[in-house]
């Protein structure tokens, strides 16, 4: 898909929004401003996070980003309970919206999951190239990475011999700063 306008999962969560707002605009629901926010923040929630983790390009920025719609799909189905329990909607209208919850969530994890199965290229919109610009400056400053960790010029002893005499100093530093400590 080119654009998430195109995904249908988007289509379904802006589906969601409407049927949301269309319900919370009903009294008696529509005098509970603090409800009806929340309810609709996570409605909106959804297309929102599924159309921004798509515009980032890289596939664990639109798992990531998922996941997030995934979480606010479960919660306007938990809301909806609220909703169904305080009698501000028929219980069967709470049934259906929660099952369309649900159905938008599977297609998500469906999702997710095909971009999560291992050997799976998901081409060049969603794969990350590593980041090889270090070791470019590495082969090009011609150095060698010794196995404590620090670098030198290849074809040298002279980082290995300075690091050694460097790493003895310090710690006779150390000794000598202990000695001193407990001469006080």
């Amino acid at each position: 898909m080119k654009t998430f306008e195109e995904l249908p999962v988007w289509q379904a969560g802006r589906e969601l929004v409407r049927r949301v707002y269309a319900m919370t605009r009903a009294a008696p629901f529509c005098r509970d401003a603090g409800l009806c926010d929340q309810i609709q923040r996570a409605a909106v929630s959804v297309p929102s996070n599924i159309a921004e983790g798509h515009e980032r390009g890289t596939t664990p920025d639109l798992i990531q980003f998922l996941f997030y719609a995934k979480g606010s799909a479960g919660e306007v189905r938990s809301q909806l309970y609220h909703v169904d329990d305080l009698g501000y909607a028929a219980p069967e209208d709470c049934d259906k919206l929660r099952d369309f919850c649900r159905d938008i969530g599977r297609q998500m994890s469906a999702w997710i999951q095909s971009m999560q199965q291992l050997g799976v290229r998901q081409g060049p919109k969603y794969h990350r190239e590593p980041d090889h610009g270090f070791e470019k400056f590495i082969a090009q400053s011609r150095l060698e990475r010794l196995p404590n960790g620090n670098y030198r010029k290849k074809g040298t002893e002279e980082g290995t011999r300075n690091t050694e005499e460097g790493t003895r100093k310090a710690e006779e530093g150390e000794r000598k700063a202990g000695d001193g400590a407990g001469a006080s």
